[in-house]
């Protein structure tokens, strides 16, 4: 089976818990904190296999997890990371985050790989508090949850050229003919349902890779037929290869077959239109092609694009083709698939200072507090030591959030809510 999109999550190790640990040995007073660190959480990984074309072994995979990081010990032993969790996709694999839009990594290169997910950092075990006016700290924070992120994972072919045009005009046909690849080839629409790669060879030993799409047709930029689903492997060739009925054996007429792939390609994605073309007239050998031709000559009006009178079924004027294409794809450079804001990226400045969390009343005597900074800091931190329970609230108290509370009317034995958590405030 053909699978060449899916939507994943993925959740990224968690980091291993600090540990709260006290030197006790015989002869040594005062041992003072010895709690080792947690281990880092496993990142996830998308790493490219050659020898994958689908997407399938990620078809059924509803979620990806990695490792949780192992906690810290005593006498300062600190927690083995865990392991990365590599996922294998093929050659040509996008990945975008889907509540974002940021693409995470284009794998268009052999040994290319992207972390989708970072584990968290592991806490930090008591040892790590030490100061000169606490020289016994009795708490530990807990591990740093990872990344959570839903992905949306596609496989962009990587093609050279790309054979596009209507149903049964003789795109199969033509890549059997000029390459070793051996697509389903029959007498009724849609026979191709899945894209087909081939490398071809010139007359002067240069060897590029076509791809022959499923026929489109009228609304397939916006999912009719096959549809949307197949017009993304089109987008990283150089060269776009129309194959028209030139002998307009389905009834057809050829100009207008030409327009409406434009159309079509121009609907899902107008970079395509910017793309370098020639047309293959293919059915040369039916008796209505050299009228057609010279009315379709006639119509088109356009000297730069390059015209090929063939018939793939005789495998005749397919030579010319190839060299053809293999002289352009010499003369063009390479463009990427994205451009560069489109990438997940960490903003260095910002014009306008933003406040890490945010204060909302939920009820007469009931505070919410929201926000990334504020949220982890509770999640990191342990509450079962006193000495946790304060260093917490010191935490909020930097942070500004008891001044903002007072400032917004909250009184003494108001609650207060950090996710789950409850607590009345004192002024």
């Amino acid at each position: 089976m053909f699978v060449d999109e899916v939507e994943i999550k993925v959740i990224a190790g968690r980091g291993g818990d600090g540990c709260t640990a006290f030197r006790r040995e015989k002869y040594i007073a005062m041992g003072g904190p010895y709690g080792g660190n947690g281990g880092h959480g496993g990142d996830i990984i998308f790493k490219v296999d050659t020898g994958l074309h689908t997407l399938l072994d990620l078809r059924y995979q509803k979620t990806l997890k990695a490792a949780k990081g192992e906690n810290g010990k005593g006498k300062n032993q600190h927690g083995k990371g865990a392991e990365a969790l590599v996922v294998k996709v093929p050659l040509g694999t996008v990945v975008t985050d889907v509540d974002t839009g940021f693409i995470l990594g284009d794998l268009k290169e052999k040994d290319d790989s992207v972390v989708v997910a970072k584990g968290g950092r592991g806490g930090r075990g008591n040892t790590a508090f030490k100061t000169q006016s606490n020289t016994a700290p009795d708490y530990s924070e807990n591990g740093e949850e990872g990344e959570e992120k839903t992905l949306k994972v596609e496989v962009k072919m990587l093609a050279d050229v790309g054979l596009v045009g209507l149903p049964s005009v003789g795109k199969s046909t033509i890549i059997s003919c000029i390459s070793k690849s051996k697509p389903k080839i029959a007498a009724y629409h849609f026979t191709t349902l899945t894209p087909n790669l081939g490398v071809t060879k010139s007359s002067n030993g240069k060897s590029f890779v076509v791809a022959d799409l499923p026929g489109l047709i009228e609304g397939a930029s916006k999912g009719d037929g096959l549809g949307d689903k197949f017009l993304r492997h089109i987008e990283r060739t150089k060269v776009i290869a129309h194959v028209i009925d030139m002998a307009a054996t389905e009834g057809r007429d050829p100009y207008d077959d030409y327009l409406l792939i434009n159309k079509e390609l121009g609907e899902f994605n107008q970079k395509l239109l910017n793309k370098p073309q020639i047309i293959i007239a293919n059915k040369k050998d039916v008796e209505t092609f050299n009228d057609n031709l010279l009315e379709f000559k006639n119509r088109l009006n356009n000297s730069s694009i390059k015209i090929f009178e063939v018939s793939a079924a005789t495998n005749d004027g397919l030579s010319e083709v190839v060299d053809c294409l293999a002289s352009m794809l010499d003369e063009l450079p390479y463009m990427p698939l994205f451009e560069e804001d489109a990438f997940e990226s960490h903003v260095l400045y910002k014009f306008k200072k933003e406040e890490p969390y945010t204060i909302e009343k939920e009820a007469d005597d009931l505070w919410c507090i929201r926000g990334e900074k504020v949220e982890k800091l509770f999640k990191m931190t342990k509450f079962s030591s006193e000495e946790g329970m304060l260093r917490f609230a010191k935490k909020l108290r930097r942070l500004g959030i008891d001044q903002k509370l007072e400032e917004m009317g909250a009184k003494e034995g108001d609650q207060v809510r950090i996710l789950d958590f409850y607590f009345d405030f004192k002024n």
